[in-house]
């Protein structure tokens, strides 16, 4: 999640907790590229899209998300032009709405096309749960918010908006949970995606399993995590008594340990009494992108580009490494930058002048381009 001092995000749950308040004080704390003065206006549409495959869950999220639609400054005039599509992805603890701030657009999108970005409609969904994040994953629980994206959304994109309707003209970006996401549903759908950018994943790595146990700082969080959850009378309850990012510890259980007969919560937290139960953990390392990415090596090879960024201060940098090693290892082209910033420091920068412009160099821009 938003953490800079996580250094195998995802080895205890109680990491997030413990790293919260830094991180989301540092959330929208983001620098701003200057405006340019001859940039042209996009279009925003705040625009409600039902998801079938949200529907039905059992913590009781709403299928109808919230969306940011972005449309480029020649498409209420060029009425008979079609545009490729990026989906940009939020990251823990924000929904779309905050996401707008952190990468400060429309600016950093008019920005971009005013610096020679080809024009595209930039998509940000709302994918934020009653515990602060969906994780982009498919869960019983929260409801399938991986299919929400590759499926529901594209569809309902593609159906409402001029858009060129094939792969290789739709991105998929996200940072930090949403570069999880990224990753995970980027991994598993180069039948819907055809360019890829991951920004500062969080959660590659599996849980701890082996080794010496927590510290007893981390265990003493874990039991207090526990005792919540025991003690809470409906999501909402247990939601209500934990704000920000102590919260994460039961987002992250929610989406990858689903428990259909376990009422109020629905999930099962990995420890019990502070100790790791490894049955559950053992769950939530078949949802870490570093232990199933071998599955997926022909996927990633049919992406046109891939790329992956993350701050010299962020503690996601060295799985963020580990990914971009596998990639290399296998054959996997893709482009990896460490630049100088923390979790969010240059997110916006690197939105305008960096991730508009790989999509602009690597989508397709013409209905008949394959």
């Amino acid at each position: 999640m938003n953490g800079s001092k996580i250094s195998t995000a995802c080895s205890f749950l109680i990491v997030f907790a413990m790293a919260g308040a830094s991180a989301m004080s540092a959330q929208v704390q983001t620098e701003v590229p200057p405006v340019i003065p001859s940039a042209k206006p996009v279009t925003v549409e705040h625009i409600k899209v039902h998801s079938p495959s949200i529907e039905g869950n059992l913590e009781g999220e709403s299928a109808d998300r919230d969306v940011i639609v972005f449309l480029p400054p020649s498409y209420n005039k060029a009425k008979h032009r079609r545009y490729p599509v990026v989906y940009a992805l939020h990251g823990y603890s924000i929904g779309a709405e905050q996401w707008t701030h952190e990468i400060h657009v429309p600016q950093t999108i008019e920005g971009a096309f005013a610096q020679g970005a080809k024009e595209m409609i930039v998509v940000l969904p709302d994918s934020k749960t009653i515990y602060n994040g969906s994780m982009y994953s498919s869960s019983m629980t929260t409801g399938n918010f991986e299919r929400f994206i590759y499926h529901d959304l594209v569809a309902y994109i593609d159906a409402h908006y001029r858009t060129i309707a094939t792969r290789e003209s739709r991105g998929l970006v996200g940072h930090s949970m949403g570069g999880y996401g990224a990753t995970r549903i980027g991994m598993k759908h180069p039948d819907v995606f055809g360019s890829l950018y991951i920004m500062s994943p969080c959660c590659l790595s599996p849980m701890a399993g082996g080794g010496p146990g927590p510290s007893e700082q981390m265990k003493e969080r874990a039991i207090l995590s526990e005792k919540k959850a025991a003690a809470a009378t409906s999501p909402a309850d247990l939601a209500s008594k934990s704000p920000g990012f102590e919260a994460a510890a039961y987002a992250t259980a929610a989406a990858w340990a689903p428990d259909p007969k376990n009422p109020p919560l629905y999930f099962d937290l990995p420890t019990k009494d502070g100790v790791p139960r490894s049955e559950i953990m053992a769950k939530f390392t078949a949802n870490a992108p570093l232990a199933f990415v071998d599955q997926y090596i022909d996927n990633l090879k049919q992406y046109h580009a891939i790329a992956m960024d993350v701050g010299d201060h962020d503690g996601l940098r060295f799985d963020a490494t580990k990914l971009h090693n596998i990639f290399d290892n296998y054959g996997v082209a893709n482009s990896f930058q460490i630049y100088s910033g923390t979790h969010t420091s240059a997110v916006a920068d690197r939105f305008q002048n960096h991730v508009l412009p790989f999509f602009s160099m690597n989508l397709c821009f013409s209905e008949n381009c394959k």
